[in-house]
């Protein structure tokens, strides 16, 4: 007969070390997948709201509202305000207003809207509530925080340049609305496009039809 021989103690503590020391480097591999998969998305969630904002601006823009005695598009240096057509057919126009404040401890780029207006009353009332809005630091209703923002910048394309709408050179009506306007916004570490974002807007022409 035949002794057969087992594992010794020591054998069998030196493979439990193994186990555990692999089960170790399994679970730190697994969690950093994890975080690396919750950066991925992190980052990808704050390019998608920062396009989206971008859009939104361009929207806006597009749907430009000329109307007689109000003012179309207004840059004062710190408030872009806007009047535009409402989304909705038949409920007249809205104010705009686009900033940049203080929310939480810390600076973001902002939207306000205002209801829908049909009179030059109302248009003044929501063109002036877009002003103290701006100036204000409480949140309104119709306000939406896009992403935070570093500084920003408005430049308005006019006679064939890129010019300051606040500089004196710029001699155009400002209550014409420009050919362009310049967006140029800086985004704050860590967001993944950190540094200056440049956004352009032409002002769209159609041929032989009313805008």
């Amino acid at each position: 007969m035949r002794t057969v021989r087992g594992f010794t103690l020591i054998e069998l503590l030196v493979a439990l070390a193994v186990m555990a020391l692999m089960a170790t480097i399994g679970w730190q591999a697994l969690g950093g997948m994890q975080q690396a998969m919750a950066v991925n998305r992190s980052h990808n969630d704050a390019v998608l709201t920062t396009e989206a904002g971008l859009n939104q601006w361009a929207a806006d823009l597009n749907a430009l509202a000329e109307l007689p005695t109000t003012r179309a598009l207004e840059w004062d240096g710190r408030t872009l305000r806007l009047t535009r057509s409402s989304t909705q057919p038949g409920e007249g126009a809205v104010v705009v207003a686009w900033t940049r404040a203080e929310r939480g401890g810390e600076s973001r780029w902002l939207r306000w809207q205002s209801p829908p207006v049909q009179t030059r009353e109302g248009w003044e009332a929501a063109w002036a509530a877009a002003n103290a809005w701006s100036q204000g630091a409480q949140i309104a209703a119709g306000e939406v925080s896009v992403v935070a923002l570093a500084s920003w910048q408005v430049f308005f394309f006019r006679g064939g340049t890129w010019s300051n709408p606040l500089s004196s050179t710029d001699s155009q009506d400002a209550s014409v609305v420009p050919d362009g306007v310049r967006l140029v916004l800086n985004l704050p570490a860590p967001h993944p496009l950190a540094g200056a974002l440049v956004r352009d807007w032409a002002r769209p022409i159609l041929t032989g039809a009313a805008r």
